[in-house]
């Protein structure tokens, strides 16, 4: 249909509406138990030119059983516009046109492209609610045991094409767009992708979500609805620019409000001890979670899960009219605000008391408003026979790294205080119940609260932390006795949850009395004798301490250590397994962050590296590729079965398969070339080497090694003449892309830089095609799915030991690129798979790290002249009049904040550089680095999500796939 047919609409909605089809059905399938296990039954809504006037009518058909998972074998989605057990593109394009009409958000003038793609979501979402509300209702009949996934961050990206891929229903949307006058692409770009995340960890925890649903496992994702995301990155002459995320300011049609599922959250107020025993938390302030529901569907699979996000919010009776009509509007929506703010963004800005609050705020709301719920699922399950003891075999609680740490502590007042478990009881089944992933060695993100603020904003929850350092105390001295007291009490300080906090009174004078019993003099023999024995000037003495404990005093005033509480220790003391996300970093972690805990609890940790969801990462971004792999390997097991990926490995020097690979890789560059001039104004060219570094910027990831890098390389290429740079160096187009954390100076200063750099090298007419440097502004889900499938080199070159894993490394090598990197990270995994051969390595080791650093204190590093003369290029105002003094400075001195180089660029730039003249010998040789792509495919095999998430149900969770029937 043209879009001025549809447009008619506008007049006579319903008479536009026959035009279009004589009938519009609508087929739902629905659960009935009285139903044999070869039928349907459908409901068919049948729409006459007498709008509202709506007829049902039942109909039962037959239906084959759906297949097994690990049996299926489709084509192509694209290949037929009619999925064999879907609706046909008929019936899709009047369902699209059903939506435009009776579920509108735009005016009915006109049908352009986002009114088209909120029809087109709302007509999928019909399908995915239908398996949703199936997958829950069977979980709930069969009680099975289910796990849930708390986040801060889940990085979803779009999700009309993964949703419409996953249901194998591609083909039937692009030609019923197509019928209705719109393209599947140009619908598809209309989404905005939901900012509900920043970088790696809430991209993993999406993956997770999709491989959980593809598997069959049941589980949930919890997370906040934040209504501004992390901020929306504006590039400009003066660096990186922040303003709020506008995701939601249209509307999201994926998500369901429940307004009958909300739960009070409850800050400040006092813990007071009731009649009945129990401790109450009175007072304070009041809030109230409501739950936002998006379904996740698994690919070619009925089973559809969750995420639950909670919004904040306070009821209308608590808006102040009195105060509003007085005049004062600020107090009038004081609570409101309160209340609205914790949800506004991810991450808000910590360095005042304020934002430290709010940070608290939105972690208490996570784990309050989650438990709440999963505990209401449990008992709802369990009917009228509640056993607690049961409960871990019914739940398990996933913290994706220590921001869902007040877990431990909630579930445990849970228990206590509203159910009326003892201690004993509630803290084993928490045990027993609760995992943790690290996903982090840096100080920062292992968190660390303020003890007075969270015992103000948490009283009760304070409470409960003191009595589970008490116990960890416990559990320390019954383990490993009083005989050594020093090794003890460096035990205790490594361990216990509360830093600089005295020890429980019943271990107050453990060490007292330790000290005491090895002393070899008696002090009765020493009391009334000096240093040298002799008598003793009792007034001169007395005097003389008096001075001492006043200088004491002064000191202990000055100098005392803030008392904190260490959230990653809470997280090992509380849970039954802490895990890892890459081999390198779970050695780290059980030899380095958690040392004394691996002693203790060596059962607890483990290992799982992570992956990233092959379906979304190959399958949908770059269907070239994804075709290649169907022909080649004979079948599209591998979406789900990586494994078969292996098999590709014997075609490599294939000259078929090497030339669909470069033409696959070249359309996909074509694409990024226009993106590029799009978003930046510059053109650059598609036969130039595609060199990506994209992450969140951190002085650990280096980006500023990498744009130094490139500075060398310019500034080398202006020392030769024309035809010399042309035979010395593989033109490539460097593109940069990542957020700086709002306050982060640091990293800001990097960004400009960049971008700085690129202004000049881009204007340069001498160098031309040769070199170009980009920066992508506000990257992102649906940017990297532009960008990844066009890569040729992807950079991933952190200070060994820094990065816990990394992702965008697997996404790269599955999508043919061949990394440039360190040994840190899933990088070791990743060289291991493809062959040491396809994978450039450069830089010092992790377990060299340490010495490095001790080795620049003493003054000892002597800088590479390379280095030295880079810096001094930079300094000569080449890039522009901004003073880039304190950034080189961070590369310069021996000790101090800010200064001597603490990630090692200076000491790895030498290896960085010649590791890049490798990476131009061989991509000169195109038949070799082709080859070296292929391998990167075949050898990602491992990486994908599924494997992880099949560890995690089988290890720690303790789940099994649920098939529905």
């Amino acid at each position: 249909m043209a879009v001025s047919q549809f447009s008619s609409m506008s007049t006579r909605p319903s008479e536009a509406l026959v035009q279009c089809t004589s009938s519009l059905s609508r087929f739902i399938e629905f659960g009935s138990r009285n139903r044999t296990s070869k039928q349907k039954l459908l409901l068919i809504r049948t729409f006459n030119s007498r709008p509202p006037t709506t007829s049902f009518c039942i109909k039962c058909v037959s239906s084959q059983p759906s297949p097994k998972t690990k049996d299926r074998v489709t084509e192509e989605d694209t290949s037929s516009s009619q999925n064999s057990s879907g609706p046909d593109t008929a019936s899709v394009a009047s369902s699209i046109q059903y939506h435009a009409e009776f579920t509108p958000l735009f005016s009915p003038e006109k049908f352009e492209p986002p009114k088209a793609f909120f029809a087109t979501a709302q007509s999928v979402r019909d399908s995915l609610i239908i398996n949703w509300n199936s997958t829950y209702e069977y979980y709930e009949r069969l009680n099975v045991k289910q796990a849930y996934y708390l986040s801060m961050e889940f990085l979803q990206g779009r999700a009309l094409l993964n949703a419409i891929g996953n249901l194998g229903l591609t083909g039937a949307y692009a030609e019923a767009l197509s019928k209705l006058g719109q393209s599947l692409e140009n619908v598809v770009s209309q989404e905005p992708d939901a900012a509900l995340g920043n970088g790696g960890l809430g991209r993993l925890a999406s993956c997770f979500l999709d491989s959980m649903a593809t598997l069959n496992y049941p589980a949930w994702g919890y997370g906040l609805r934040y209504k501004y995301g992390l901020f929306k990155q504006r590039i400009t002459k003066d660096g990186q620019e922040e303003v709020a995320e506008d995701w939601l300011e249209l509307g999201n049609p994926w998500e369901i409000e429940r307004n009958d599922v909300s739960y009070p959250v409850k800050f400040y107020g006092k813990i007071v001890p009731g009649s009945d025993g129990k401790s109450h938390w009175i007072g304070g302030e009041d809030i109230k979670a409501v739950a936002y529901d998006i379904p996740i569907p698994g690919y070619k699979t009925k089973t559809t899960i969750n995420l639950r996000l909670w919004s904040t919010m306070v009821p209308s009776e608590d808006f102040d009219l009195s105060a509003f009509n007085a005049g004062d509007h600020t107090k009038a929506a004081e609570a409101l605000t309160n209340a609205e703010k914790i949800c506004y963004i991810l991450y808000p800005g910590d360095e005042s008391v304020e934002g430290k609050v709010l940070r608290l705020k939105q972690q208490y709301t996570l784990c309050s408003a989650s438990l709440q719920d999963i505990i209401a699922r449990f008992e709802k399950r369990s009917a009228a026979n509640v056993n607690w003891e049961e409960f871990p075999e019914k739940v398990a609680v996933q913290m994706n790294d220590t921001h869902p740490t007040l877990c431990i502590p909630e579930l445990i007042r849970i228990l206590i205080d509203l159910k009326g478990l003892s201690w004993k009881e509630a803290w084993n089944i928490t045990q027993r119940t609760v995992a943790y992933t690290n996903h982090t060695v840096l100080p920062e993100a292992l968190e660390k609260w303020s003890f007075e603020l969270m015992q103000k904003l948490l009283p009760r929850h304070m409470e409960i932390i003191e009595m589970i350092d008490e116990e960890l105390v416990h559990t320390i001295v019954s383990e490993y006795g009083t005989a050594d007291p020093d090794l003890l009490e460096k035990r205790l300080k490594e361990t216990r949850i509360l830093e600089n906090v005295d020890l429980p009174a019943t271990f107050a004078d453990l060490f007292v009395k330790t000290k005491e019993s090895t002393d070899v003099v008696p002090d009765d023999e020493l009391e009334n004798c000096d240093e040298e024995g002799g008598p003793v000037d009792e007034e001169l003495e007395s005097e003389q301490e008096d001075d001492v404990l006043e200088e004491e005093k002064e000191a202990e005033a000055v100098q005392e250590p803030p008392q904190l509480v260490r959230m990653a220790n809470l997280c090992v003391v509380g849970s039954h397994a802490v895990n890892g996300v890459a081999e390198i970093h779970s050695e780290i972690v059980t030899n380095e962050v958690f040392n004394e805990f691996y002693k203790l609890w060596p059962e607890k940790f483990q290992n799982k590296t992570n992956g990233v969801t092959p379906r979304r990462w190959i399958r949908f971004c770059n269907p070239d590729l994804s075709s290649i792999l169907t022909s080649w390997l004979g079948t599209e097991d591998w979406v789900t079965n990586t494994g078969k990926l292996a098999e590709l490995r014997k075609f490599a020097d294939n000259e078929d398969l090497q030339s669909q690979f470069r033409a696959a890789k070249s359309n996909n560059k074509m694409k990024v070339v226009s993106f590029i001039k799009e978003k930046t104004g510059y053109s650059v060219s598609p036969d130039a080497m595609f060199d990506i570094q994209v992450k969140r910027i951190h002085e650990y990831k280096r980006q500023l090694m990498n744009i130094l890098g490139i500075v060398y390389r310019y500034k080398k290429m202006k020392e030769m003449s024309a035809v010399e740079r042309k035979a010395k160096f593989v033109p490539r187009v460097c593109i940069f892309g990542g957020k700086a954390f709002a306050t982060y100076v640091q990293a800001k200063r990097i960004v400009k830089f960049i971008t700085d750099v690129g202004a000049t090298v881009n204007h340069d007419p001498e160098i031309g095609d040769l070199l170009k440097v980009i920066f992508v502004p506000d990257y992102n889900v649906s940017v990297a799915e532009l960008l990844i499938p066009a890569s040729e080199l992807s950079q991933h070159i952190s200070t060994a030991g820094m990065e816990a894993s990394g992702t965008s490394n697997m996404k790269f090598a599955m999508n043919g690129c061949i990394l440039i990197g360190t040994l840190d990270g899933a990088n070791v995994e990743i060289r291991q798979e493809v062959g040491e051969e396809n994978f450039f390595l450069f830089g010092a080791r992790a377990h060299e790290i340490a010495g490095l650093r001790k080795e620049r204190s003493e003054g000892k590093f002597v800088p590479d002249a390379r280095f030295e003369e880079v810096k001094k290029f930079v300094k000569s105002g080449v890039f522009g009049s901004y003073n880039y003094d304190e950034l080189m400075g961070s590369l310069e001195g021996n000790e101090g904040f800010g200064q001597a180089d603490y990630f090692l660029v200076g000491k790895d730039f030498p290896s960085y550089l010649e590791c890049q003249e490798k990476v131009d010998e061989a991509y000169c040789d195109q038949k070799r680095w082709t080859r070296m792509s292929i391998m990167n495919t075949a050898g990602s095999s491992k990486f994908s999500s599924d494997r992880t998430i099949q560890e995690y149900a089988r290890d720690i969770w303790n789940i099994i796939p649920v098939e529905l029937p």
